[in-house]
């Protein structure tokens, strides 16, 4: 363990893969359990987060799992005073949960929207709302919201209520950095790109059917870098703006892209 983060408490949500593979939950859960935090892993599916833990405990870890609906506050209330039963503390809150339903304005049900900004967008207001004033009383927190670089462009695969509850974390990000700034407590967003995760990899599969293999190649040609990126790469991102190191970054929006976002 570097101890990056040697000490502290963190609250990942959705933090099981929908999948095979490590998407970004995964992959921040374990890299901050790597680098010396306690994590809570909060799923919906809870057998996902489970093997999240198995594969921290599996490196000497020490980790919770929890399942949890972060959209309904009762259930986030729920994590957040779990997580101080346990641990007694909440230095980190890693808010990524999302769902993705493709369509523009005419394809998109009222349903979808409201599930969509629920998800996406509600859970990471829920999550703050509840983790904040334990920050607040230690003076000291650091969060960390994943947005989309959907928020800032339109990609070629329309999903608007994707794109909108995306870019409502980055107003939501804003906002509270602002407004906590002087309390100690941190908040920034995280915009990946093109990600070849289980999440993107679930949600082509369930868009388009069949072979995905053709569209991976396709995403990967939409990278300057000729390849997608991964779940370490928003993860090793997400540590340094958790960390000590990133001390005086807050409400910022960070691009991890591999350049997309450049010539788009």
């Amino acid at each position: 363990m570097g101890g990056r983060v040697n000490g502290k408490v963190a609250i990942v949500t959705g933090a099981g893969s929908v999948a095979q593979g490590i998407g970004n939950g995964k992959a921040a859960a374990v890299v901050y359990a790597r680098e010396g935090a306690r994590v809570v892993l909060v799923d919906l599916n809870l057998a996902a987060a489970q093997e999240t833990k198995t594969m921290i405990d599996a490196e000497g870890g020490d980790c919770f799992a929890l399942q949890a609906d972060v959209s309904l506050s009762r259930d986030c209330r729920k994590v957040v005073e779990t997580c101080l039963e346990r641990y007694g503390r909440v230095d980190i809150l890693h808010n990524n949960v999302g769902v993705e339903i493709p369509g523009g304005l005419k394809q998109t049900s009222e349903e979808d929207w409201d599930r969509t900004i629920a998800v996406n967008l509600k859970s990471v207001f829920l999550m703050c709302k509840n983790a904040i004033p334990c920050m607040e009383k230690q003076k000291s927190g650091a969060i960390v919201n994943i947005s989309s670089i959907n928020a800032i462009r339109t990609l070629p695969a329309l999903s608007l209520a994707y794109g909108v509850s995306k870019a409502g974390i980055n107003s939501l990000t804003r906002e509270i950095a602002v407004e906590y700034a002087s309390k100690g407590i941190r908040v920034n967003a995280i915009l990946p790109g093109m990600m070849a995760t289980p999440f993107v990899v679930k949600s082509l599969t369930e868009a388009y059917g069949g072979d995905i293999g053709d569209m991976m190649k396709r995403r990967d040609a939409l990278c300057p870098t000729g390849k997608q990126g991964e779940g370490w790469d928003v993860a090793h991102l997400a540590l340094f703006l958790a960390s000590d190191e990133a001390k005086y970054i807050t409400g910022a929006c960070m691009i991890v892209d591999g350049g997309q976002t450049c010539r788009i």
